[in-house]
């Protein structure tokens, strides 16, 4: 069991040490990027073919970093393919010049760094131990959960944006600067931009898990987020956002509450210009399923 054990450890740092091989553009590695507020993380930076300091490039933040560009990298053997759908749809004109920023997750902590840590704190006590216990059951936890979400933003805002805006050729303003993420990175997505709309200009959150945990009964945190959401989401005006869903493994519980959270959109002002919401049936919760769809949200944040 020990050889097995050590077997995995060594397979993990192998597949954290090895760049992601890319077919188009060129990926540029942050390795053990150091925060004052969460755990250190590796950041890959993907530029577009042609990239040049000379000219200035819209940013795309992605979550779970690891899974955005080479699926012979992955645990899963699955990836997102963002270098091959962003740098076609680039190559063709379709949509602006852009940069993507994935942000490694840190395994353990993936699950309270991505959950909107205001909502959760919005419940009473009985209800916080409702999702302990739902989180506890499903194996995401072993302790009493606690989300450390406005520290993981706090990070990504004040930390690595700095970074990136000083070290690449970007355009820093809020129109140009969009989040996205699929699952609990769809949810952390939605609360980036609610938190900081003066950054964030468009999120797509995909497949967005608003179970929050992996049961819809007796479940509050779905009423929650929607509650949140109808105090903080941002200014229709200047800024997009786009959700979508499947309805197939875990994307099977999210149907039903998406409605609930477009009927909430179209309440707060939202239209067709600065809000969509796609149904793909018989879809998966998979990054093969993300990478089949990518190029929909990037040509909605993202067009020219």
């Amino acid at each position: 069991m020990k050889k097995i054990i050590l077997l995995i450890v060594l397979l993990s740092m192998q597949m954290q040490a090895q760049s992601p091989q890319v077919s188009s553009g060129k990926v540029q590695r942050i390795d053990n990027f150091k925060s004052n507020y969460v755990d250190s993380r590796t950041i890959d930076v993907w530029l577009p073919d042609g990239y040049s300091d000379t000219q200035q490039y819209a940013v795309l933040y992605m979550h779970d970093g690891q899974m955005l560009y080479d699926a012979a990298t992955t645990w899963n053997k699955q990836s997102w393919e963002v270098d091959e759908v962003a740098g076609k749809l680039i190559s063709e004109g379709k949509i602006k010049k852009f940069i993507v920023v994935g942000i490694w997750n840190n395994s353990q902590k993936r699950h309270p760094e991505y959950f909107p840590q205001k909502p959760y704190e919005s419940l009473n006590q009985t209800q916080k131990d409702t999702i302990t216990a739902q989180l506890q059951k499903a194996g995401r936890t072993k302790e009493i959960f606690h989300p450390i979400s406005d520290l993981y933003l706090k990070f990504v805002v004040t930390e690595l944006k700095p970074y990136i805006d000083s070290h690449f050729a970007t355009i820093k303003n809020k129109e140009n600067t969009v989040i996205a993420g699929s699952s609990m990175g769809g949810l952390i997505s939605m609360y980036a931009i609610c938190e900081y709309p003066e950054v964030f200009g468009g999120a797509a959150c995909i497949s967005t898990h608003w179970p929050g945990t992996f049961s819809s009964e007796n479940n509050p945190i779905p009423n929650a987020f929607i509650k949140y959401m109808e105090s903080h989401l941002p200014n229709p005006k200047t800024h997009q956002i786009y959700f979508d869903y499947g309805n197939k493994t875990l994307d099977a519980l999210y149907p039903e509450l998406q409605k609930k959270v477009d009927a909430l959109m179209q309440k707060k002002g939202f239209t067709n210009t600065n809000w969509s919401t796609q149904f793909f049936d018989g879809k998966d919760h998979s990054e093969k399923s993300w990478a089949e769809r990518l190029h929909i949200p990037l040509q909605f944040l993202l067009k020219k």
